[in-house]
This record gives C-alpha cells, structure tokens and sequence, in this order.
C-alpha cells in the first residue's frame, strides 16, 4: 500500500487532464480570467500528440471540403456520425491558420504550405512538419500555455476518481506522489489520450490505459463504438523490442513506399484505409510464417528521404536499417482507440460539468476506421468547441465542495484494476481480440 503523506484541497474554475494537443490547445483557447489547473500523469510530453509524425488533414479550400468529409466517411465505413464530420472538416482550415499564428513551422514551399497526401485520401491536404509534426505542435501550444498567468501546469500527477454527486461533477481527485489533492473545480476536462497501454503491439505511450474511460464505467457515464480499434499497418518491427512500437508514418507510404513480401512483391495498394491494409498485411504474415513484412522507400533520392523522414532514419539507422539503401521491418499495431466516452459536438459527456476531448472521447467522426491524419484536427477542433462552450457557461456555475471519503488510494493496484476492467469491456464487445494482444503486465 503506497503510504498517504498529506492530504490537500484546491479550488479552481477548470481542471483539465491530459497535456496532448486536446489538453493544451483547450487551455489556450478558454477565458483568461479563468483559474485552470492541467495536470499530467506522467512527464509533460508524454503523450501520444508528442509522437504523431504524419501531420494533421485539413481541407485546402472551400472546394476540398465535401471531399475531405466524403474521404473521412469512406474510410469509417459510412458509421460516423456526419455531424460531427462537418464540424471537424468545417472548421479545419480555421484551426490550421491558428496554428500557424502560434508559429508551428509547418513545411511550406513557394506556393506556401506544404500538402502531403496519406492512406485513403483524395486529395494532398496533409500539412505536416517533416516527421516530427505532433512534437513541434506540441512544442508550440506548450510554449504558450506556459505564457499564460492563468494555467498551472502539474505532472507526475494522476488522476483516481471524479467527485461527484447525482449526475454532476464537481472536481477530481489527484495523486501526486504521495499526496491526495482534492481539486474541486467548476467544470472537468478529461483528455487523457487512448488504451493503447493495455496492449502488448502499440505505438502509444505505455502511460495510456484509458483510466477516463475506467472512471466512465465506475459512475455510468455514456460511452461510446468501444469495439473500434484500430491498428496502425506499419510498426516498426524490433525482435528485441518490448514496450512502445516505432511507428512508421502513413506518410512514408505517402510518398510513394511500398510494401513488399518475403519474396519481394508488393502485395496491396498501401494508400488503402488503414484497416484494409492491416488485414492484408496480416493474412500475408499467417502465409509465410514470418512475423513481419517489408517496407520499402530506398528507391527514392537519399537526400529527400533523410530530410523528409529524419527521425524515422535515425530510429532505424540504431537497430542497424540504413532505409536508403534497405527496407524496414513492419508489423501492424495497435494505434487509436475511436471508441471513447460518448460527447456532443460541444465535447459534453452525459455527466453534467464533464467534457471529454481528444482520443479519450467519442464523437462518432471516425466511425469504425480513423481516416489518417484526422486525430490531431479532432484534438484541435472539438478542444476549442469545449472552452467555447465553458466560456459561455462558467459564470453560472459555482464551485461546490463535496465530502470524500476516498483515502490513501494505492495507485499501483488502481492503475492495475483500470486496465483489467477496461480488458474485460473490449474484450466482451471485440471477442476478435484475443489475450495475446494485451499487455499482461
């Protein structure tokens, strides 16, 4: 049992949890004369918005609009809810232009931004910086975040229960080391990111084990497409790697990769959706025997490889692959969870003074196949459409201090008891997935 040192209580207007892009950007966009406290379960940058390397998808113009909703719908299968689509796609360029005032770098060339073009898009209306998109965004919303006088940011602080009476909540519950804080706040954030440290193949951080979707089921909030999983096609395969996969961006095959077998035939379209491509993949692994296949970019120019995809090179350059000269090794892995806690398109959850933002809600956009590069637009819209909506209703709320009981929480054995209720959930919606893909840890 993790011994208590102190207990505490802190009054704020707004709590927000989680430091991604879906954490941040709603800071930046809420009040000023707000007092909001953001906290972090790990290290700041430790988040999946850290590690996004493709870019972020947004219409070019007017004329792209339909397109991109009718590309985001294709690729979910035509099960998102086309609301939320037509906020998402409505509203990118506007968010995009906002980046660029908070001067993320994105790559540009003489006719301006710089589009790429990724799985299951008609168009080129990627824009991205390099390979490392979700760390300079990051780094851009954090640096202003930090600007404001308003926000206190505190991490290594996790989570562990809502305060709640009825149908409302009031606050959090923190721990901090060996401190309980209890943090009665207006209105809660939660943006906690995804599951995917619940599965053994994964590219996201080993810190997300979808805690929020956790505390959903423990106080009967509405959730939402828990059984739509997808699995990103090329994680980097490394026999002696354990832990976080490398991903291999969508954009290598973007720009012109291609995917080969052990007999060194391409086998698939590799700008088909995510999930085809998956699937494909996977059966050709049953086939020859062999756990991964390959994926192949040496063929273009050297330099344009090194300086297009920099931190992908130097990832393989450590386990001995120079991918101007050979291809990689991939495997598909787990990567984003569309299911999340059930929000309108204002971000509400049913709880009353809940918001969920990010990967760690559900809005229906993806439906059962994320279309690449749409989750950092959704973790930028819907974020803004959260402190909107705050913004137009904190002066009718007051802060109401609840008692609590809950006491010298063993967050070891809670972390371990969240992920094995959220096994038991997927698992009985998804029997698809077997034991082997969680993480047993």
């Amino acid at each position: 049992m993790n011994s208590l040192n102190k207990k505490m209580e802190l009054n704020v207007d707004i709590l927000i949890v989680g430091s991604g892009v879906a954490g941040l950007y709603c800071a930046l966009n809420l009040d000023k004369e707000l007092n909001v406290l953001l906290v972090s379960k790990g290290e700041l940058s430790e988040n999946n918005t850290y590690l996004a390397q493709g870019g972020i998808a947004t219409a070019r113009n007017v004329e792209d609009i339909p397109l991109h909703i009718e590309d985001t719908l294709k690729a979910g299968q035509y099960e998102n809810d086309r609301e939320a689509v037509a906020c998402l796609v409505g509203e990118s360029i506007d968010n995009i232009n906002k980046l660029i005032e908070l001067q993320v770098p994105f790559d540009s060339n003489k006719d301006g931004l710089s589009y790429t073009k990724e799985g299951a898009h008609c168009n080129n209306r990627i824009v991205h910086v390099k390979d490392k998109t979700g760390q300079y965004l990051w780094e851009s919303l954090m640096n202003h975040v930090k600007k404001l006088d308003n926000v206190k940011l505190m991490e290594h602080t996790c989570l562990v229960d809502l305060i709640v009476k009825g149908n409302t909540c009031y606050g959090g519950i923190l721990r901090k080391e060996e401190d309980q804080i209890n943090v009665y706040a207006k209105s809660v954030v939660l943006a906690t990111g995804g599951i995917g440290g619940i599965f053994k193949d994964s590219t996201n951080q080993r810190t997300l084990t979808g805690d929020s979707l956790a505390l959903a089921f423990k106080h009967h909030i509405e959730v939402m497409n828990l059984e739509y999983i997808q699995f990103h096609p090329t994680g980097l395969y490394d026999n002696n790697y354990y832990g976080r996969r490398f991903l291999i961006s969508e954009a290598v095959r973007g720009e012109g990769g291609k995917l080969l077998n052990q007999k060194g035939e391409r086998f698939v379209d590799e700008l088909l959706p995510r999930d085809v491509v998956t699937k494909v993949i996977r059966e050709e692994i049953l086939k020859s025997n062999i756990p991964y296949v390959f994926l192949d970019i040496s063929f273009l120019p050297r330099d344009f490889i090194i300086g297009r995809f920099p931190m992908i090179y130097e990832k393989c350059v450590q386990i001995g692959i120079d991918i101007t000269k050979d291809p990689m090794l991939v495997i598909p892995s787990q990567h984003y969870h569309m299911g999340g806690i059930k929000v309108d398109t204002d971000s509400k959850t049913s709880m009353k003074q809940l918001y969920a933002v990010g990967e760690t809600s559900c809005t229906g956009i993806h439906g059962k196949n994320r279309l690449a590069s749409n989750s950092l637009l959704e973790g930028l819209v819907f974020s803004k459409r959260c402190a909107q909506t705050i913004n137009q209703n904190y002066k009718d709320i007051e802060i109401v201090k609840i008692p609590i009981s809950l006491d010298n929480i063993d967050i070891c054995y809670f972390q371990y008891e969240n992920k094995q209720l959220l096994k038991k959930e997927i698992q009985r919606r998804s029997p698809d997935l077997h034991d082997e893909l969680f993480d047993n840890r």
